[in-house]
């Protein structure tokens, strides 16, 4: 069998069809939606819960109505990459391991801010130049195989949205002995999170603010968000949360503050990212996101009852919170740099190696 070559997500390949032309041949039979009278479908991929008639597209812009059948893209990605798992970020997952990231193209949500939106807004922005690259679920899982990665994860575009593609990937991925995760904005409903949960071990989640109008510029409800992290955390995945704060839109003391009780109500074992934001896209005004404001959610978080509050994307510039501490003994139990783990002491099980605390989390 040909394995299809490692393409980095810099790097689309232009096609000179219309890449609406192309994606609609990439599809598959949906298989989360509500059949309703008269052709008409209501997709339950993402909280938006589209209602289709025949001809109609959501608002992901890549899963249609065909007669009266739900077609969903498959068979394809519009990015791949192996990346370490701290990048996605997950701390408390098979640190210092490697990831094989794959991505769509198409999001649910439009946010002004987004890195990835050369994938995510491919059909929605002109700008957004993107291909698709057929390749098969076995294809990529036996390319993680060959690049030593031990675990698959759907991102760069929202997985919720591609869930039947993800689920084929992962198949595969855990008939190798692999672990899966998520990368998503957390617009999820019950129905997805039913559907993926046999296959998916561990889900990020962007709690990107605490204010319902903010999200509304994004595209999506602040309730709906709430609703996931806790319907994740209930259903037993592995939950990690990353709030990339950005001055002027989610950083006073007050919304960190309702985030950090939130995630803290829900769990004091989740571990809270909060991450410096840069320029990027459309949301170039505001100014990158200070050491001091990071030290300061990070503050926020700890006094709000949280015991794994990680500051991201300036390495070496926050101190002691890149790293995994032991919440019993306050040992240092995972160095890191950025994306890298410098030392890794924790036992196979989890276990703090000074006090014997198990600390949460997927460690073997």
């Amino acid at each position: 069998m040909r394995v299809v070559p490692l393409r980095l997500v810099s790097q689309p390949r232009p096609s000179s069809r219309s890449l609406g032309a192309l994606l609609s041949e990439l599809t598959a039979a949906g298989e989360l939606a509500e059949e309703l009278p008269k052709g008409r479908l209501r997709c339950v991929a993402c909280g938006h819960r589209c209602l289709m008639p025949p001809g109609a597209v959501g608002v992901c812009k890549v899963r249609f109505n065909q007669d009266g059948m739900l077609r969903v893209p498959f068979g394809y990605v519009g990015a791949l990459q192996v990346d370490p798992v701290e990048k996605k970020p997950f701390f408390h997952f098979l640190p210092g391991s490697t990831a094989l990231s794959f991505g769509m193209l198409g999001c649910d949500f439009h946010c002004g801010y987004c890195q990835n939106w050369v994938t995510s807004q491919a059909l929605r922005d002109p700008k957004a130049q993107s291909s698709a690259m057929p390749v098969s679920a076995e294809q990529l899982a036996r390319l993680a195989r060959e690049r030593d990665s031990q675990l698959v994860v759907s991102t760069y575009n929202e997985p919720l949205i591609t869930s039947e593609w993800a689920m084929a990937v992962f198949r595969e991925a855990r008939a190798l002995g692999l672990r899966t995760a998520y990368v998503s904005n957390g617009n999820a409903t019950p129905e997805v999170l039913d559907y993926i949960r046999p296959h998916v071990d561990a889900y990020k989640i962007d709690l990107k603010a605490m204010r319902d109008r903010s999200y509304r510029k994004l595209g999506g409800l602040l309730e709906h968000v709430r609703w996931t992290i806790q319907a994740v955390h209930e259903r037993g995945f592995w939950l990690e949360v990353v709030t990339l704060i950005v001055p002027g839109f989610n950083d006073s003391d007050e919304e960190l503050r309702d985030a950090a009780e939130f995630l803290a109500s829900v769990s004091p074992e989740i571990p809270w990212h909060v991450t410096a934001f840069h320029p990027d896209y459309k949301m170039l005004g505001p100014e990158r996101t200070s050491v001091d404001t990071l030290r300061r959610a990070q503050q926020i978080g700890r006094e709000a009852g949280l015991q794994y509050v990680y500051s991201g994307n300036l390495p070496g510039q926050v101190g002691e919170t890149e790293h995994t501490r032991c919440p019993r003994c306050a040992s240092t139990v995972i160095q890191r740099y950025g994306f890298q783990v410098i030392e890794q002491r924790l036992k196979a099980d989890g276990a703090c190696p000074d006090c014997g605390t198990v600390l949460p989390g997927i460690w073997s």
